[in-house]
């Protein structure tokens, strides 16, 4: 008589698989801020990366079939006065970004599908609300055109950036928050934050609903995101400094419903969560590894099915929407299986932001992943009533929107004069820049 000891899976075989040299993106200069972000975001047709960036911040946002080595020289999207912390796309329109930095502000980029030739330094709205750097944004998954930024201000604010103003602002965390995430329908978030405590939030009502003090023992900032069911699945470390994964019930914080020791290492692991598949993804910087389990029902709850190893430690990361993922390269026939594809989150929004705000509440609407990933027909910005996304921003007054009629000739004459001064100045630096990087990959190399 023989018995099965290991929990079976649809889910089992699971495995990741690193692409070919000719489909990567090479020489590109990732950030090297010191902020737990993912430094990278990818939707199904671009990807964005946060990049070294002297004067300001910058992100390089590249079209997804422009592979190959990056040319130095290739625009960035250079708005931000301060380096760039993190970066979010639309889930209901492919080409809009949203941006945050250590100059206090949020922006929003709509992306043109042309690929760029020339830096984009206009974003179609700027948010100011924040007196300290922003470092969050997170779009809400199902109301159009709300944004939750967070910043060390310790304070949460919710936008419509369809109007550019802020509709909702809480300031009920007395510490730096590290984490934000949305639940299904956009009803609560919730927060990790340096004092050690886990958050249940509803911004309609402006109030935390639920906390939890340490969920993890550790002093090492947690992670946390809902699961499709409303529990929260969270990331941190133990009091000996092991890396730890816990599952809990808002409803009920007393005890967790799982909780797994992994390994001992300094890098916070970033939870991806599929809700489609109910699967979570654990990555961290640093790491070299991808370790991905399935949270189920039925005790253990959270079950180990893979890992997926590298080379090369991770500096970034970023999670396609599955609407944008092509399902035929997995399949060794032409039958699509829907057990293994279910029906996923598309880019049309479930409601306006009207009705948001007024206590309505929907889940994303869902569409299948048989015919892969389909552009959405209209590539305009649907609006009900006036749209700052739809015009250039107001918010920010630049030489070319001012009035040089009211400017004294020589006045006019010197700052042009001073602006060619300091483009002249920004080249030969970035010249000077090149140069050195070329000298040192030589010594690295061996070859001077």
């Amino acid at each position: 008589m023989s018995r099965s000891i290991v929990r079976q899976s649809k889910f089992r075989h699971v495995f990741g698989q690193t692409v070919k040299a000719e489909q990567g993106y090479d020489d590109i200069r990732v950030s090297k801020v010191t902020w737990d972000s993912s430094f990278c975001a990818v939707n199904p047709k671009f990807l964005a990366v946060i990049v070294e960036s002297s004067g300001g911040g910058a992100f390089l946002v590249l079209p997804l079939s422009k592979t190959g080595r990056v040319d130095k020289n290739y625009p960035l999207v250079i708005g931000h006065s301060g380096p760039v912390l993190d970066i979010d796309w639309c889930p209901h329109d492919d080409n809009i970004l949203a941006s945050c930095s250590e100059d206090c502000t949020a922006m929003v980029w709509q992306i043109p599908d042309h690929t760029l030739t020339r830096p984009l330094s206009d974003p179609v709205v700027v948010l100011e609300g924040h007196s300290k750097r922003v470092g969050i944004v997170s779009w809400h998954p199902t109301a159009r055109n709300i944004l939750l930024t967070a910043g060390s201000d310790n304070l949460i604010i919710i936008w419509n950036v369809g109007t550019g103003e802020p509709l909702i602002s809480m300031d009920d965390h007395p510490d730096l928050i590290y984490s934000v995430s949305w639940n299904r329908n956009g009803s609560l978030f919730c927060t990790t934050c340096k004092d050690r405590r886990l958050r249940v939030c509803d911004p309609r009502k402006r109030e935390v609903v639920a906390e939890r003090l340490a969920p993890h023992e550790g002093i090492r900032p947690m992670r946390a995101i809902f699961t499709r069911d409303g529990n929260i699945f969270t990331t941190g470390f133990t009091r000996m400094s092991q890396r730890e994964l816990g599952l809990w019930d808002p409803t009920n914080f007393e005890e967790p419903i799982a909780l797994l020791e992994l390994d001992t290492s300094n890098g916070v692991l970033l939870p991806y969560y599929d809700p489609d598949a109910n699967m979570v993804y654990l990555c961290g910087k640093g790491d070299s590894s991808v370790r991905y389990f399935e949270i189920t029902e039925e005790p253990p709850y959270v079950h180990y099915l893979n890992t997926f190893s590298s080379k090369e430690p991770q500096r970034g990361m970023g999670f396609m929407p599955k609407r944008g993922v092509d399902v035929s390269k997995c399949e060794i026939s032409d039958l699509f299986q829907d057990d293994l594809y279910p029906d996923t989150a598309g880019p049309e929004p479930a409601m306006e932001p009207e009705e948001w705000l007024d206590g309505r509440d929907e889940d994303p609407i869902l569409v299948s992943m048989r015919q892969g990933y389909v552009p959405p027909k209209s590539r305009e910005l649907k609006v009900v009533k006036k749209n700052v996304l739809d015009s250039r921003p107001t918010t920010r007054r630049s030489m070319s929107t001012l009035d040089t009629n009211s400017l004294p000739p020589q006045l006019l004459e010197r700052l042009l004069e001073e602006i060619q001064n300091l483009k002249a100045t920004v080249l030969s630096q970035e010249k000077r820049i090149c140069d050195l990087e070329n000298k040192l990959s030589q010594y690295t190399n061996g070859t001077a």
